[in-house]
């Protein structure tokens, strides 16, 4: 509409993301994909999902998903920008993913620290007895 002021904060499954922007929120949240930015803007753009958060047009937030498109989603990254947590908008942006994957048979990730009481608060739960396990060549995001 022209002449419509822009919404102060805007939760979008179809945004378009610039390298630098995220690269800054990567860093931001000191994830070290940051430091392979061709590999993670290629990992994100090629992502079943994308939802981004933006205040004023500015992005703080992005998540992505991975998923079959049936019956398994997996949320590999979901990042907040330090300064504009624990005002609701990781909330937001798990929502909206969580809407597009509602009828799937698991929805899943993996949280680690601070993230776990976050993400129990949205209704995941620990996955039994499993465990999380990986070959990673970091100690970090």
């Amino acid at each position: 509409m022209p002449g419509a002021r822009p919404l102060p904060m805007n939760i979008s499954l179809d945004d378009q993301i610039g390298d630098a922007e995220v690269i800054a929120l990567y860093r931001a949240n000191a994830w070290s994909s940051a430091d392979k930015p061709a590999q993670l803007m290629a990992a994100l753009r090629n992502s079943h999902s994308l939802v981004t958060a933006r205040e004023n047009g500015v992005l703080v937030g992005i998540g992505n998903a991975i998923s079959d498109g049936h019956l398994v989603v997996y949320y590999p990254h979901f990042l907040v920008d330090p300064a504009h947590q624990r005002k609701g908008i990781g909330r937001l942006m798990m929502q909206a993913l969580s809407a597009r994957y509602a009828g799937f048979h698991q929805q899943m990730l993996t949280a680690d620290g601070d993230a776990i009481a976050f993400y129990e608060s949205l209704g995941f739960t620990r996955a039994g007895r499993t465990a999380p396990m990986w070959i990673y060549a970091g100690s970090e995001h």
